[in-house]
């Protein structure tokens, strides 16, 4: 089992939301179906950020360690780094 870190981003205002789970898809689908909670007043969500981790621990300190950011320009320059890489990837 793997587990995933997170980053969405809302469509409707352009906010950020950070998580882990081992159900990637699962999870997304509750953030933009569920009918509570924060992400229920910013659907639709997209995924802009994906690290998988082996252990659950690892996943965990990982997202503390984002959200203890604060920072947009921070969350941004991952954002876009995970995207280079990936178009690199896909490219191979």
């Amino acid at each position: 089992m793997t587990f995933t870190v997170y980053i969405l981003q809302s469509k409707k205002d352009n906010s950020y939301y950070i998580g882990y789970s081992s159900d990637i898809e699962s999870r997304i689908q509750e953030h933009n179906y569920e009918s509570t909670g924060y992400t229920s007043k910013k659907r639709p969500w997209v995924i802009v950020y994906i690290e998988e981790f082996e252990f659950k621990k690892d996943a965990i300190a990982r997202e503390r360690h984002i959200k203890k950011q604060k920072n947009r320009k921070y969350i941004r320059n991952l954002i876009n780094t995970w995207v280079r890489s990936s178009t690199v990837e896909q490219s191979r």
